[in-house]
């Protein structure tokens, strides 16, 4: 698979002889080579005592799928404050249905209904409104589909069952995504408890500390995150200039920059040992340095992106 989704030669070399050089869109943020989110179904209490905190310790990020009819309703589930306080640590906090009805036996008017009252209700308890929708019981057909689907960066359409699984079977999914480049959407529900709980945590706790260990090979970010990144990487075109000692990019991206808000990674490949700054709209940006090439998150609506040697 190629890992880069734009490869445009620039109009001329940076100096006589030298190689020519190009500016490639990475797949994933950072370059790289597979990216994992781990979503976690129903709003259960420990996902707030136990996964938040654990994934937090690896400076990891969830995302959670809540039905907002069962928050609070029992200590086995989560309350608005902890769900709250989630979302203040950056994981995501998003729609799961308001009372987990199954697309299959139910109306749209009666699907639509229950969507949006989740919607509204977290964004009211919250403060930010979900632009994620996992289905309910991962039933995904009817005519609700396309209306779910809109006003959003993604719905989950596949997942990794996650929960019950062993050390062994979590390490070798890792590995498959290491090996095809590809994102993995890990789901489960419970951990000690509930629906596909692990009842004993070790082996999930041991999956994170090896996917932690491979941090420079795998971006672990929000299903929202990670989903935005991708579309933005799809559809974002450069124009590229040079003139004398300098490199202008210019992303060009119509997509609506209120959901499709991650930063994307450009590689500025064969620059060699040459040193470089980078500026966009009169902010000096950071780059990482890897081989001949030099990696550099820029904000893909906020204009032209001018490299000088």
């Amino acid at each position: 698979m190629n890992k880069y989704l734009t490869v445009i030669p620039l109009i001329c070399a940076l100096t006589a002889g030298a190689q020519t050089p190009t500016v490639d869109v990475a797949y994933f943020r950072g370059d790289k080579r597979c990216a994992i989110s781990y979503t976690f179904d129903d709003g259960l209490a420990e996902q707030y005592s136990i996964a938040a905190p654990e994934l937090e310790k690896r400076g990891f990020r969830g995302t959670f799928f809540i039905n907002g009819s069962k928050v609070g309703m029992d200590t086995t589930r989560c309350t608005w404050d902890q769900l709250k306080e989630m979302s203040e640590n950056g994981h995501e906090i998003s729609n799961h249905g308001w009372r987990h009805k199954n697309f299959r036996k139910h109306t749209l008017d009666e699907l639509i209904e229950d969507i949006d009252l989740n919607d509204s209700v977290i964004e009211a308890r919250i403060g930010q409104r979900p632009v994620t929708f996992a289905y309910p019981g991962n039933v995904k057909e009817g005519p609700a589909m396309e209306y779910v689907a809109r006003n959003r960066v993604a719905t989950r359409m596949r997942q990794r069952s996650a929960g019950k699984k062993n050390e062994a079977n979590l390490d070798s999914w890792m590995r498959g995504l290491l090996k095809k480049g590809e994102w993995g959407v890990a789901m489960t529900h419970g951990l000690t408890y509930g629906y596909d709980a692990f009842g004993d945590i070790t082996p999930f706790l041991a999956h994170l500390d090896s996917v932690k260990a491979h941090g420079h090979e795998i971006w672990v970010g929000t299903f929202r995150e990670v989903a935005a990144y991708r579309a933005e990487a799809d559809s974002v075109s450069l124009e590229i200039h040079t003139s004398g000692n300098k490199m202008v990019v210019t992303p060009v991206l119509d997509l609506d920059k209120k959901l499709f808000d991650q930063p994307i990674t450009l590689i500025f490949n064969g620059i060699g040992n040459k040193e470089a700054t980078f500026t966009q709209d009169r902010r000096r940006l950071q780059p990482v340095k890897k081989g001949d090439a030099y990696l550099v998150d820029i904000n893909p609506y906020h204009g032209k992106v001018t490299v000088t040697f």
